[in-house]
């Protein structure tokens, strides 16, 4: 039985044995290995944006959360207009932006450009993550070649998370933060000239059209909730401009709920929902990769502001989270293959919940590196499991024709997760801080002095700011006072990050029971169920 996939810019037509262009799978998977890149690297960095650029209350998460929003936000969009004018003219569109965002980062001289050149990279990437996974899983014709593209696509998500660290490391040891996205904006534009050249052409134009009315509701949905949650510990959980972004909210998602239910073309078909492996590894994707990066991000504000050591130093953390991919990639695909996607799921979360749980018990003045080999590694590991699992329980349970809308919601999901790791973790890390902060601060009498010598920034910058004033001023006195506070805060963050993938496993393990779900996340997409003609 043969199969045809058509391009938009050109028409080929291939067997089954020809199996998946080995330029597109170059350029598939640099794209994603370059928009983690740009994803994971300010976060070895936050030690020198504290030090360099001081910022304050919630402005320190935005730098993360400004390149993560629009990936989060715009993600299904970018997933249809792939579908609609062809996935390699998104990838080489994706890699201009982040050409152009990591510049504008790069030479930036305030927080707030830095913000904009982080929106800008954050729009390549959202055209990025979702388009090399669909251009890669289109090219695919078994359960078998499939498991294999998608195993070797998350290790190249992986392999940028391990990059990541070390490039943040060695540039802001050895140089500046700035270099760093010097470094990454070189990276995007070989990004660019691969996907030009190597990249084969494909979409799934049929009964697909852009739903305007589902992109503002879900934009203004979601950015309404991430504003609402990051801001809240700063400005304060009732204030009006929070409470109202959280009314917002809930009113905009519930408005591109019944969009989606009338569009003729819905830019999320919910009735994917119906299928309980699609909906469970939906749920797993949001609040295992919370999980995941809400404990890369209180690892990175443990190492940076808090204990001040070096990036170079810190990037052994995320060394030791983004390495266990590529090594474990051939196992992982073999699993994938012979095993039930709940097992892999569950030994996954599982890891992460122990590695998380270990690292809570860490003391906050134990500088050791060696003590976070067996908590972050454990992590590492469950991560690597999850991932891969989640995307191909998630892609191989829906029809080929929705290929690329099942690769965007999965992204979307997996990065709104991603989004809420560092607003959801900072603010509970630094709401207990600042609380247990203020009241020690109050009963030592320091309180005074430490307002008329550091002013304003300790004013509103709390234990972050002060645990960063030298030992000699006048404020240091309260530096120990912070460094508790805030060590006790993100142990909470841990732990929070240990409840949600343990909850995640045992969800994984129970939903996932029973002949369907076991003969869907493990069988896949059988060669019966490919279409004659895509």
């Amino acid at each position: 039985m043969s199969t045809t996939t058509t391009t938009h810019s050109d028409a080929t037509v291939r067997g089954p044995s020809q199996g998946l262009p080995v330029g597109t799978l170059v350029a598939g998977c640099f794209a994603v290995c370059l928009a983690q890149i740009a994803l994971a690297m300010p976060a070895t960095l936050n030690g020198l944006f504290q030090q360099d650029l001081h910022p304050i209350g919630s402005q320190l998460t935005w730098i993360s959360d400004a390149f993560l929003l629009p990936v989060t936000v715009l993600e299904l969009t970018f997933g249809v207009l792939g579908d609609l004018f062809g996935r390699k003219r998104l990838l080489v569109g994706g890699g201009a932006l982040l050409v152009v965002g990591e510049a504008v980062a790069a030479a930036s001289g305030g927080i707030h450009m830095l913000w904009a050149g982080q929106i800008i990279a954050g729009l390549g990437a959202a055209a990025l993550f979702p388009t090399s996974l669909a251009v890669i899983a289109a090219g695919t014709h078994t359960a078998r070649d499939r498991a294999r593209a998608i195993t070797m696509w998350a290790a190249a998500l992986s392999s940028g998370g391990f990059v990541a660290p070390v490039l943040g490391g060695i540039t802001g040891n050895y140089g500046s933060w700035r270099w760093a996205f010097v470094v990454v904006t070189a990276l995007a534009l070989i990004s660019t000239v691969l996907s030009q050249l190597l990249a084969q052409n494909s979409s799934a134009p049929e009964g697909r059209s852009l739903d305007l009315a589902g992109q503002i509701t879900i934009g203004v949905g979601m950015f309404a909730l991430l504003y609402a949650v990051i801001q809240g510990p700063t400005d304060g959980w009732t204030a009006t401009p929070v409470v109202i972004a959280y009314v917002v909210a809930a009113v905009f998602i519930g408005l591109f709920l019944v969009a989606e239910r009338r569009a003729a073309s819905p830019l999320l078909r919910l009735d994917l929902f119906t299928n309980r492996a699609f909906a469970v590894a939906s749920f797993v994707a949001v609040v295992g990769m919370f999980s995941y990066l809400g404990t890369a991000y209180a690892t990175s504000i443990r190492l940076g502001p808090i204990q001040h050591q070096s990036p170079l130093r810190g990037s052994f953390a995320f060394i030791l989270l983004n390495c266990w991919t590529l090594l474990l990639m051939p196992l992982i695909s073999r699993l994938l293959e012979r095993v039930s996607a709940r097992w892999v799921l569950g030994s996954g979360l599982a890891l992460m919940a122990a590695g998380d749980f270990a690292a809570a018990t860490l003391s906050v003045d134990d500088r050791a590196l060696t003590s976070l080999i067996l908590p972050i590694g454990l992590v590492g590991i469950g991560f690597a499991l999850t991932v891969s699992s989640i995307t191909a329980t998630a892609v191989n349970t829906v029809e080929v024709h929705y290929a690329g809308m099942a690769s965007a919601s999965t992204s979307l999901l997996r990065d709104f997760g991603f989004t809420l790791g560092p607003a959801v973790i900072g603010a509970i890390a630094l709401s207990h801080a600042a609380d247990e902060f203020n009241r020690k601060l109050a009963a030592s009498g320091l309180g005074a002095q430490v307002k008329a010598a550091a002013g304003q920034v300790a004013a509103e910058g709390g234990p972050l700011a002060v645990n960063s004033v030298p030992p000699t001023s006048p404020p240091g006195g309260a530096a120990p006072l912070a460094l508790e506070a805030l060590g006790n805060g993100y142990t909470i963050g841990y732990v929070v990050c240990g409840i949600a993938a343990l909850a995640c496993c045992l969800l994984s393990l129970v939903a996932l029971r029973g002949k369907g779900g076991e003969e869907q996340t493990k069988a896949g997409i059988t060669e019966e169920q490919q279409p004659s003609a895509a």
